[in-house]
């Protein structure tokens, strides 16, 4: 941890060195995150991915019920079916076993996927409202808050708010 602070602190320090002395370096900072949980557009996918992952889980506790009531069936009937039935009934739970695995893996990925989408969706969408800031303000460099091995930066830096207002009313 403390080798990438370093890391980071020594990036920074290159970057200011190679900009002209001259030039006056104007850093702001944003958190990209609370832009995704706090603006409008925000909160609707995050809803859309919560409403797709209720269904999911549902879909998926079907699955598990259905699985559970013929385990309980073949378990009750155990030793009353023939060896056939016995064997059918196996093949059944079996089948079920792997069916419901595959729905849980396909589930994922698909929940998965919606996320990546719907996070690429809003950040080709805030990526020009934060260049407009930055343009607006003259800021040189604009910084990720927590991804980026900042681990300090003063509120005044901070262009969150601008953000979420700007992407609360853009269309």
């Amino acid at each position: 941890m403390k080798r990438l602070m370093m890391c980071g602190a020594w990036l920074v320090a290159l970057i200011g060195l190679a900009i002209p002395a001259a030039a006056q370096t104007t850093v702001a900072v944003i958190d990209v995150q609370r832009v995704v949980t706090d603006s409008d557009p925000g909160k609707e996918s995050l809803q859309r991915l919560r409403t797709l992952q209720d269904e999911k889980i549902e879909e998926g506790r079907n699955l598990q019920t259905e699985l559970e009531a013929l385990r309980d069936q073949l378990n009750k009937q155990r030793f009353t079916l023939s060896e056939q039935k016995l064997a059918e009934m196996t093949g059944q739970v079996e089948d079920k076993t792997i069916a419901l695995q595959r729905f849980e893996d396909d589930a994922k990925r698909s929940l998965e996927e919606a996320r990546r989408t719907a996070l690429g969706r809003l950040e080709e969408r805030i990526m020009p409202i934060i260049n407009e800031i930055g343009k607006e303000r003259g800021l040189t460099l604009i910084f990720n808050k927590f991804q980026s091995g900042l681990v300090y930066a003063d509120e005044a830096i901070d262009i969150t708010d601008d953000v979420i207002r700007r992407f609360n009313t853009a269309e």
